[in-house]
């Protein structure tokens, strides 16, 4: 194998190349209009433009990804994640152009690609599966009537996809009909395929899945598990190998049954085998059920890579090549930790809506101990509305959990991204969080702990202290061959004294004045509780102050009018002029609602004339692969509608007016 064109791009895309330049092998990008410049085309031997940004034109056009395969002379395609990995017609099409599919067989594919058919062969196999209807018969009486049977609450799941696309939750009868329909519309828009599978709904789960591997020889060996119970609208947040936890003979039970499932298919390549745990009882009697193959590499690869030495992509491409796997079971071993987050262009603290923009600053903390950063974007490139946000991800590596996490908070307090707004501090909140720490998780951890999870809003006086100092010292070392510089700050009658005004992000202003002694220390009053403090910049962003003996460590980011203090994981934000605006949450006056995000309109629910209250649905916007529903603020009349279903909309686009004096008149 001497040339792979990678049918990918991003994060993905620049990991297959790594791994490939130093196997030797050669690299093909395909790349749409969007990412004319991303670095995962510089990076590659070759690159081929595929078509304009939408996935649909570019990045999902199978024929143009065969065609620049075969004119470039490459020998196989790596499909990575996403996109066109789990496509069988595509690894069909590969296989009839002559080029090696890097990944399982169209057959196992297919046989795993739809979840009703996927748990029909499991239980045939002998691997548990979650009770519910699997069945073809799909109308809404046959499904309710069986989710009746099953008993509430029960969710319902698209047969084909994933992601948490057509997907709901239902906990009583009356709210069936209606989660029906929107499952089986977002599946239909999202896979092509509105069928859909009744399973009854665990409300204390673990979401944790098995990476297998196969060759064309017979072997098949697990390398253990990954959490990834940390989601948020059934999407991963947070990931962890191994499962904290975890008894040994549920680790070696659930191994077990993975390798039996990929057997039962004839599988080859990587794949993932997700169960999901019922801890409703504790961990130590939790039964384990099947829910779906992923028939691909996963995003959240690099946590098995880092507790098992092993490459993944390095044994992709051996055993495309026909190559036995070069480990047997008993010679795959765990080492230590890893945790994986994933940091994403979205406004945490306003309802996840994704961002887009020009990433005007970004360092990602490679090199640190312990930290592997996986990333799509550098510095000026832009955030769309086309792909997934996720800006990077990142792992850290430890001897035990604790150590993983505290590697990982470190690495999130040394990330900057500043353009769009970015998950960073939520992340941050997220895996500090005690309960997390002491390993007590499920799928509902985020919602359960999402008043936990909001920024600080209480600041500790040597959190003041440090801020106003950091405003006060300047970063550049000053000039001491000037004797104005050398005599230091010198007064006549009075010591030199400063006053700093710290502004709160809820308005709340706090004066802290700095008072500048003969040996460089400085008073720092205005506190509750006076201190005194040496400060000093170590890098650009590294700012300590030595509070007589007890050392305070920062990372400190200027923006304009403002200071943002990380300590610890948590982020404090300071404004250093009173710039206080009013509710950007409230209706406008003139009633106009607006498009928070670029997107699509979905569907809209009101006309001119209606009325409606408070909390109405009015519009679903789809953005990032995200649906978001808006909402009335208030009630009142609908004034005007001024786009249509399947409009594409800026930022900011009016959508509707609302007159609320009408209501009220």
């Amino acid at each position: 194998m001497r040339r792979i064109l990678i049918a990918n791009r991003g994060e993905i895309a620049r990991r297959i190349i790594r791994t490939a330049r130093r196997m030797g092998i050669e690299t093909v990008a395909v790349y749409s209009d969007a990412d004319a410049n991303a670095p995962h085309v510089a990076e590659a031997t070759l690159a081929v433009h595929i078509g304009p940004a939408p996935a649909a034109e570019s990045y999902l056009r199978a024929e143009k990804i065969i065609e620049a395969a075969l004119k470039t002379g490459a020998d196989a395609i790596h499909p990575g994640y996403g996109f066109l990995s789990e496509n069988a017609a595509f690894a069909d099409a590969c296989q009839q152009a002559g080029l090696i599919f890097i990944g399982p067989g169209a057959d196992a594919i297919r046989a795993m690609g739809l979840k009703d058919g996927a748990k029909k062969l499991m239980r045939q196999a002998g691997v548990p599966i979650v009770p519910g209807y699997q069945g073809d018969d799909q109308s809404l009486d046959r499904l309710q009537r069986s989710a009746n049977a099953i008993g509430y609450p029960i969710l319902i799941k698209a047969v084909a996809g994933g992601g948490g696309k057509g997907m709901r939750r239902v906990d009583d009868a009356a709210s069936f009909a209606d989660a029906l329909l929107a499952a089986k519309r977002e599946a239909q828009r999202a896979f092509g395929n509105d069928s859909v599978l009744i399973e009854k709904y665990l409300t204390c789960p673990r979401h944790v899945e098995v990476q297998v591997f196969a060759d064309t020889h017979g072997n098949v060996v697990h390398l253990f598990e990954r959490d990834c119970s940390l989601q948020r609208r059934h999407q991963k947040v947070v990931e962890e190998a191994p499962a904290p936890g975890l008894p040994e003979a549920l680790r070696r039970a659930m191994g077990e049954a993975a390798v039996t499932a990929a057997k039962a298919i004839g599988y080859v390549g990587a794949g993932t085998v997700e169960f999901i745990l019922d801890v409703s009882e504790g961990v130590e009697k939790a039964p384990f059920y099947f829910m779906e193959m992923n028939t691909r590499l996963q995003v959240e690869h690099p946590v098995t890579e880092l507790i098992t030495g092993y490459d993944l992509v390095e044994w992709q491409i051996r055993v495309a090549r026909g190559e036995p796997l070069h480990a047997r079971q008993e010679d795959i071993r765990i080492n230590g930790h890893a945790v994986e987050v994933r940091l994403y262009a979205e406004d945490a603290e306003g309802g996840f809506l994704p961002s887009t923009g020009r990433l005007e600053r970004l360092h990602l903390p490679e090199g640190l101990a312990g930290v592997r950063v996986d990333s799509g974007v550098v510095e000026g490139q832009e955030i769309t509305v086309h792909y997934d946000p996720m800006i990077a991800k990142l792992i850290a590596h430890g001897t035990d959990r604790t150590v993983a996490i505290d590697r990982l908070i470190g690495a999130l307090d040394a990330t900057i991204a500043v353009g769009p707004k970015t998950n960073r501090s939520f992340l941050a909140r997220l895996i500090g969080h005690p309960a997390f720490r002491t390993g007590d998780i499920d799928t509902g951890f985020i919602e359960r702990h999402l008043e936990d999870l909001a920024p600080i809003t209480e600041v500790p006086d040597r959190l003041l202290a440090l801020a106003a100092l950091a405003a006060a010292t300047p970063r550049e070392k000053p000039d001491m061959s000037s004797p104005w510089t050398a005599l230091g700050p010198w007064r006549l009658n009075l010591p030199y004294r400063q006053s700093i005004d710290l502004f709160l992000p809820d308005g709340a202003k706090h004066t802290v004045t700095l008072t500048r002694q003969a040996d460089g220390a400085i008073a720092v009053g205005g506190l509750d509780e006076p201190l005194t403090g040496l400060p000093a910049w170590r890098d650009a962003y590294r700012f300590e102050v030595d509070f007589s003996g007890s050392l305070a460590r920062a990372m400190v980011l200027t923006h304009e009018h403002s200071l943002e203090v990380r300590v610890g994981g948590l982020t404090f934000h300071f404004g250093l002029r009173d710039e206080a605006a009013g509710d950007k949450g409230a209706l406008p006056r003139d009633g106009k609602l607006t498009a928070p995000m670029p997107g699509k309109v979905l569907g809209i629910f009101v006309k001119p004339g209606q009325s409606v209250a408070a909390g109405e649905r009015l519009l679903v916007l789809e953005a990032m692969k995200m649906e978001h529903r808006l909402t009335a603020p208030a009630t009142g009349i609908i004034k005007a509608v001024h786009v249509d279903e399947n409009d594409q909309v800026p930022e900011g686009r009016l959508l509707i007016e609302l007159d609320v004096e009408a209501a009220s008149a």
